[in-house]
């Protein structure tokens, strides 16, 4: 489930939150960077989580101690050479350790000599799609004579912020990171990137994205479809198999990160570094699922998990699953409903007559309310109709001509009159959820899909950057 970014905290927007959804396309790649894995991890040495680490890891079984990375070599062995070209622009081997560090200090990690090639790799990623977008940027900013890239001062504003989350000045934050042997300017070149394409898309797609009424209405009866299902809420680590080179790189790379986070590695910071699922930026958090919306492979494997439990890798058709299941809920056929009401009283002897006036009464009102929310402002301006608010009730607790009216009803929608011993009344059914669901309001799932509307532009838009672009890796 994307989750959408606009009210995220800085940190959480723009500090470790780079994620990659599919491989360099036509690169040229040039035998001997696989085997710079082993020389660059003479550049690590085996650190502790970071203080400013933004997220604790799910409890787990003790494992053994980590292997120790070797030991740190002088910086001063490490000869600098090119690392890739992208369109004639030169990523080092010296900005890929530095990204490395990175990688290794917000993840939680601890650096060894089998994990270091998947460090690598992610580095690489993460510098060619950010020369990409910044490439795009600059072309964008000269054709159309505008600002994008974010500026020095605006980054400076970001790392502040960063370190405020953290409970930590800016000068501690930078500190802790030159403790870590990470430049302050790889930090900044990570922000840049994510701050300028943020706003690039957001500001050029965002207000053409519409959500329809009718696709909020579809998901709203998709999550009372599913109220009778068992409930999951998990966090997810998803390895896409194409983009890390195989079924088999993705298997392996996924039992490290498991061990990793058995180890004391923090789940949302792994999620955020390694994940190509667009929970990636919101640290893995899926919310709540339904067991049917997952690949068969991870529904089963939840079938069996406690809440607390952390999966081993979990194989499907294009990559490798990690979950973290967090809390887990049967399902339940009660079904809640929220009701409105306006009434017109009527004694049991009322006379035809009458019935018939109150019921033209409520017909003419039924056909002015549009919404839930209008039924009590426009009942209060018709003369002998009394509206009010019913609250949130079980359908099968609702009096038997109330119950069989609403169970046909949707959101937003208006009963006929229905006939009882205290008068004639209409209902407006203002919401419907499964009695052991948390209600999704309106606004919540619209929010949610626009997300996913406009994470989908961004994809595609940097899938079109790799097609077109000349990326070579030495």
């Amino acid at each position: 489930m994307a989750t959408d970014n606009r009210d995220r905290t800085p940190a959480a927007r723009y500090g470790y939150t780079l994620r990659k959804t599919s491989p360099m396309n036509r690169a040229r790649k040039v035998s001997g960077l696989a085997a710079r894995g082993v020389v660059l991890a003479a550049a690590f040495a085996a650190a502790a989580a970071p203080p400013y680490a933004l997220a604790q890891a799910p409890a787990a079984q003790p494992a053994p101690a980590a292997q120790a990375a070797p030991t740190a070599a002088p910086q001063a062995a490490l000869s600098e050479s090119v690392a890739a070209v992208v369109n004639d622009q030169i990523i080092s081997t010296y900005d890929l350790a530095q990204r490395m560090r990175l990688l290794i200090a917000t993840s939680g990690i601890q650096p060894t000599q089998e994990n270091i090639p998947q460090f690598q790799r992610e580095a690489l990623i993460s510098l060619v799609d950010e020369r990409l977008q910044i490439q795009e940027l600059r072309r964008q900013e000269k054709d159309q004579k505008i600002s994008i890239v974010a500026t020095d001062e605006e980054l400076n504003e970001e790392i502040a912020d960063m370190a405020k989350s953290n409970n930590l000045s800016a000068e501690q934050f930078i500190a802790s990171l030159q403790n870590q042997g990470i430049g302050i300017t790889t930090l900044k070149e990570q922000i840049r990137a994510q701050v300028s394409w943020q706003r690039w898309i957001r500001g050029r797609y965002g207000s053409r994205l519409r959500v329809g009424e009718d696709q909020v209405k579809a998901a709203q009866q998709r999550i009372e479809a599913s109220a009778s299902k068992p409930q999951y809420q998990i966090s997810e680590v998803f390895l896409d198999a194409n983009r890390v080179g195989g079924m088999e790189t993705a298997m392996t790379g996924a039992a490290q990160l498991v061990n990793q986070m058995q180890q004391g590695a923090p789940f949302p910071a792994v999620a955020r570094q390694f994940s190509a699922s667009a929970t990636a930026a919101n640290g893995g958090d899926a919310g709540w699922i339904t067991a049917g919306e997952m690949a068969p492979e991870v529904d089963a494997a939840l079938e069996q998990m406690r809440p607390g439990q952390l999966s081993r890798p979990i194989q499907v058709r294009d990559g490798v699953y990690i979950i973290y299941l967090r809390e887990k809920r049967a399902g339940g056929a009660a079904t809640v409903v929220h009701l409105k009401q306006a009434a017109v009283a009527l004694p049991q002897t009322a006379t035809e007559a009458q019935i018939a006036a109150a019921t033209a009464t409520l017909e003419t009102l039924r056909g002015q309310v549009t919404s839930c929310d209008d039924l009590e402002p426009k009942a209060a301006k018709v003369n002998g109709v009394v509206a009010g608010d019913l609250g949130e009730a079980e359908i099968k607790d609702l009096a038997p001509a109330f119950r069989q009216a609403v169970e046909t009803l949707q959101p937003g929608q208006v009963s006929q009159p229905i006939r009882t011993n205290a008068g004639l009344h209409i209902l407006a059914v203002c919401s419907k959820r499964g009695a052991g669901g948390e209600q999704v309001t309106a606004e919540q799932i619209e929010s949610r899909l626009f997300g996913q509307q406009l994470s989908m532009i961004a994809r595609r838009y940097m899938r079109d950057l790799r097609n077109s672009a000349t990326i070579e890796t030495r």
